[in-house]
């Protein structure tokens, strides 16, 4: 059993940038893929980004692609992304979710376990 927290979320001006945090119980963290989720208003939860077990190789959407950065720190059983040059369509509630096995799927049902989410809003 894995618990996820998010942290980090808020209100940023297009442009600029956030850092969203994934704290993980249990002893198994550095076993499992993570990826992050995002859910915009009446819309469908979509990938956003994902990373490894072994940090190896990390995935992303085209719509963050160059502007997001997934990293683990495995010690601490910490999952982050890093989000600059933020738009307002970037604006959605982020969840992090863990995937048994190691790699990584853009698909939600593909995953295990999921946080609680976090409001991410960008003004323009």
């Amino acid at each position: 059993q894995v618990q996820l927290v998010e942290s980090g979320g808020g209100l940023v001006q297009a442009g600029g940038s956030l850092r969203l945090s994934c704290a993980a119980s249990g002893r198994t963290f550095g076993s499992y893929g993570m990826g992050w989720f995002r859910q915009g208003q009446g819309k469908e939860r979509e990938f956003v980004a994902g990373i490894s077990r072994y940090t190896t190789r990390t995935y992303y959407a085209d719509s963050v692609k160059g502007r997001f950065t997934i990293s683990r720190d495995n010690a601490k059983n910490t999952v982050y992304l890093q989000m600059n040059s933020l738009k307002p369509e970037d604006t959605a509630v982020y969840y992090c979710a863990a995937r048994s096995g190691g790699t990584v799927y853009s698909t939600p049902n593909s995953y295990d376990y999921w946080g609680q989410g976090t409001q991410i809003t960008v003004s323009s």
